[in-house]
């Protein structure tokens, strides 16, 4: 008679168990071809089990032709081919749960107004598309993202950023991250890296190795006679509104950077990447360095991270015209890496003008939230200096305190409130005269504004005046 180890308090159902020693058995040849197994009442009372448990053990072996039936004789066990694997019972795998801490205020640079977004009208594109017989959508399509929307990016550009491009030139991907790694190996291999100190540290992190030259910023953006003492080749750089210092970069830097790069037989380039250009609230906007660059150095970068949402993942690059041979040499066999439904939903909202309108609504309600945020502290908090306050959707304050940023992060965030540290950008370390962070305030209500830093200042033991 056949033995079986049945477990009856095993979460696994007892004909899973059955069918599993029974085949393994088959398989490592414990049971002999030909062997005649036991009749389904007979191994039901010996194994102690229902005769249904039974019947289903035998019907899924029989299903895979692990045994045969002779009608009024019984089964029997068949020939097989020695197969690849035996069935084992799987190690359970510990799953951690994922939480991600929420918090009452959340100052995070990186989050939108959700409340604003144009649900409505997005849903009437994707319906739209997805009604009609698009079926060529679902193959694969053009390496550097769909025609179409290409061709709506430049329009774009060119009335929005003084960017002259022509479609041929943008390649779409589905992040800054994704796409970086691309236009490094567009450069040389030798290439030296410059980059913004503060700045945005995923960028060395995830693909320099931390062998970046790291640049200083004041409140003209990067400084550019410090990048003039180095041997990079390449800058990379956000000229709009620097992250995370918020510094704009001058036009007479812009022009020093530009000519840097202009320098015959150096093969330098800058790498621009447009940070939260959509938003300005001082001033008339500053073109792109593209748009100034008469020598074909400056690659630009963008998304619509800030300007639509930061879940649809669609960035871009412009190539200056001398890297296109080379960009196609290299990447002619990879394809675009966000969904074509998503970029024909993205161009056809661009190109009927929603996507202007719905820019020009959020300028005014970022605005709102840049002035009630900056009016609270310069009311009831003087002693508090802001900085970067000309474009984007955070801010920098330094407050006048002691402790260290990671401490004050600590308290804040015991009272629900989450801020982020200058500190945490640093490529290289510096000695800033008072604790320094981060405030986005794109993600946290009007109306909740003024609370928050009122909670926050109170956290800290900064009274109001």
């Amino acid at each position: 008679m056949l033995i079986f180890e049945l477990e009856k308090n095993s979460s696994k159902p007892l004909y899973e168990q059955l069918y599993i020693g029974m085949k393994n058995a088959i398989i490592t040849k414990q049971i002999d071809v030909g062997t005649k197994l036991p009749s389904k009442r007979k191994l039901a009372d010996f194994l102690n089990i229902s005769q249904t448990t039974i019947e289903i053990a035998y019907g899924q072996l029989l299903a895979e032709g692990y045994i045969t039936s002779k009608p009024r004789v019984g089964f029997f066990v068949e020939e097989i081919d020695t197969l690849p694997y035996v069935e084992k019972e799987q190690s359970k795998v510990t799953i951690e749960t994922r939480i991600t801490k929420k918090y009452q205020y959340d100052f995070h640079p990186g989050k939108i107004d959700t409340e604003s977004f144009p649900f409505t009208l997005w849903r009437k594109y994707a319906k739209e598309l997805f009604d009609n017989t698009s079926k060529e959508y679902l193959q694969v399509g053009e390496p550097q993202g769909e025609y179409e929307l290409r061709f709506e990016i430049a329009n774009y550009l060119y009335q929005s950023r003084g960017i002259i491009c022509n479609p041929e030139q943008i390649v779409i991907g589905s992040g800054t991250e994704q796409l970086l790694p691309m236009i490094l190996r567009l450069l040389e291999d030798s290439s030296k890296f410059a980059l913004e100190n503060p700045g945005y540290s995923a960028i060395p992190r995830i693909h320099l190795q931390n062998n970046a030259i790291p640049i200083p910023v004041d409140e003209d953006g990067l400084i550019v006679d410090e990048l003039e003492k180095t041997d990079a080749n390449i800058v990379y750089i956000t000229p709009s509104h620097q992250f995370p210092t918020g510094a704009v970069l001058s036009a007479a830097r812009r022009t020093q950077l530009l000519k840097w790069a202009a320098v015959k037989g150096t093969n330098r380039y800058i790498i621009e990447d447009d940070y939260d250009s959509e938003f300005r609230y001082i001033g008339k906007p500053i073109p792109a360095l593209q748009g100034m660059d008469k020598n074909e150095k400056v690659i630009y970068m963008s998304t619509f991270t800030k300007s639509l949402m930061p879940s649809l993942r669609v960035a871009y690059f412009v190539l200056p015209s001398t890297l296109l041979t080379a960009y196609k040499q290299i990447f002619s066999d990879y394809s675009a890496t966000v969904p074509r439904f998503d970029q024909h939903i993205l161009a056809n909202f661009m190109k009927d003008g929603h996507f202007a309108k719905h820019l020009n609504r959020m300028r005014k309600i970022y605005r709102k939230k840049h002035d009630k945020l900056t009016n609270t502290f310069e009311t009831f908090y003087p002693e508090i200096t802001i900085t970067g306050d000309q474009a984007g959707m955070h801010v920098l304050i330094s407050v006048p305190l002691e402790k260290t940023e990671q401490e004050l992060k600590q308290q804040a965030n015991e009272l629900n409130i989450a801020v982020y540290p200058v500190s945490d950008y640093l490529l290289k370390p510096i000695k800033y005269e008072r604790p320094t962070f981060l405030l986005g305030f794109g993600g946290i209500d009007l109306v909740d504004i003024e609370p928050a830093i009122h909670q926050l200042m109170a956290c800290w033991g900064i009274r109001k005046k």
